[in-house]
């Protein structure tokens, strides 16, 4: 069931309205995502300079997520206080040395028959840097450098294949998906702000072992990571230290090991284990810390049903300033997309699917593999429907787009039994992604 739209004149709009469309195309706004809740009167302000009027979803409602920093360690820079008790701190943007410009070089269809041997090389040499950790040995980490390599040139050469994969494929442990697919969140991300290949590897190496002291916690705080008592929680914030120990005597790089260190402290000092924040977190950090969190929102856990992506992306825009630098927090939007890729979606005339690419011009205009009809009945051919393609020419009242994004284990939609690549697959589709 989708939400309802409403035409609204821009200086009529509220505080927490979600604005879903405006009267002239987003990308000549400043806006840096398509859909987003009004904060506060700046918002509007910025809104009335560019616009009319705008299209609201009337029963789009932000999650109401409170937190809770007392205690967390300040070291710089000039807080603001909000109305919620949230602190915001203000840095200059992010400024990248000599950046580099990527382009897709490849299709997603091709990409998939090299990144699918890539992941799963990444999963086993992963796998043994954890078994050697628990039998107490120094792990060698040149196998998993390697494939980190491979993993950045993919990334590189064309982001969607890994992203899918990371979002379609099932891993029995917990930790080793975390890992996975948290690199690959930050590998899209680095990618998008322009770090070249060799922060690139840091990057994604440092995430592949930013979970490897949680080795050494128990199963019960491991099961249980959202909803830990003061004590356990305590326990819990150990594994960071654990983990930059564990890499003491392996040759890894400072680059790496400050990912490590790094990942869980947060832009307003709220992190652990020092209570940094700002400027005195290392970028690499900053970009994995951003890649972890978004993957524990989305993550499948036993303990409850994870967050959908589009849900997610709204919380991580609202945490910009507060949890994130603000143009980091932007720019792992502009390169995930509103939906990003293997988002199970729920199209406006009811037929169901999973997103498989997007353009930052049309980022609420995916493509989307169709799995199911309109009464939800699994199709027994897939089609690809780009969104922005169908949409050319036509009105906001015949366009077809996304009315909601489903969680993760919708019943009847099952990604994994197609083959993007047209080989040994269930159903024809070899037609699937162009681009």
């Amino acid at each position: 069931m989708g939400v309802r739209q409403k035409k609204v004149a821009v200086q009529d709009l509220e505080i927490g309205m979600f604005v879903s469309d405006l009267d002239r195309p987003w990308h000549q706004t400043p806006f840096p995502i398509q859909g987003f809740h009004i904060r506060s009167q700046d918002d509007i302000r910025s809104l009335v300079s560019y616009c009319k009027w705008v299209v609201v979803d009337v029963e789009e409602t932000r999650e109401n997520i409170e937190k809770n920093f007392s205690g967390s360690r300040f070291v710089a820079g000039k807080p603001q206080r909000k109305g919620n008790k949230r602190e915001e701190v203000q840095l200059p943007p992010l400024s990248i040395k000599e950046p580099v410009s990527y382009e897709n070089v490849t299709t997603m269809k091709k990409e998939l028959k090299v990144s699918r041997k890539v992941m799963m090389d990444a999963e086993a040499s992963l796998h043994r840097v954890f078994e050697s950790v628990q039998a107490g040995a120094t792990p060698d980490l040149r196998e998993v450098a390697a494939v980190t390599r491979r993993m950045v040139e993919s990334a590189v050469r064309n982001p969607d294949a890994l992203l899918w994969l990371s979002r379609t494929s099932h891993h029995d442990d917990y930790t080793y998906r975390h890992s996975l697919n948290t690199a690959v969140w930050a590998l899209v991300c680095g990618r998008q702000l322009g770090l070249n290949e060799g922060l690139l590897n840091h990057l994604g190496l440092g995430c592949l072992l930013s979970q490897i002291g949680k080795l050494d916690l128990p199963g019960r705080i491991l099961r249980n990571e959202g909803k830990l008592n003061a004590d356990d929680f305590a326990l819990y914030r150990s594994y960071v230290e654990k983990g930059v120990a564990k890499l003491a005597d392996t040759g890894v790089s400072r680059a790496v090991v400050s990912v490590v260190q790094g990942h869980r402290e947060r832009h307003n000092g709220s992190g652990f284990p020092e209570g940094v924040r700002g400027d005195r977190i290392p970028l690499l950090a900053k970009v994995a810390g951003l890649a972890e969190y978004f993957e524990t929102l989305i993550g499948p856990r036993d303990a409850g049903e994870p967050m959908t992506p589009a849900r997610a992306v709204n919380l991580v825009y609202d945490m910009r300033n507060i949890e994130f630098q603000e143009d980091l927090a932007e720019q792992f939007i502009q390169a995930i997309g509103i939906y990003p890729t293997g988002s199970l979606v729920e199209l406006t005339d009811g037929q169901r699917g999973i997103v498989v690419s997007h353009t930052p011009e049309r980022r609420l205009w995916p493509k989307v593999m169709v799995m199911t009809d309109r009464a939800h009945h699994p199709l027994k051919s897939a089609r690809i429907v780009d969104l922005a393609k169908y949409n050319e020419g036509r009105n906001a009242y015949e366009a077809l787009s996304i009315a909601e994004c489903l969680p993760d284990g919708t019943e009847g939609l099952h990604p994994e039994h197609y083959d993007v690549t047209g080989a040994e697959s269930r159903w024809n589709l070899s037609r699937i992604v162009g681009a």
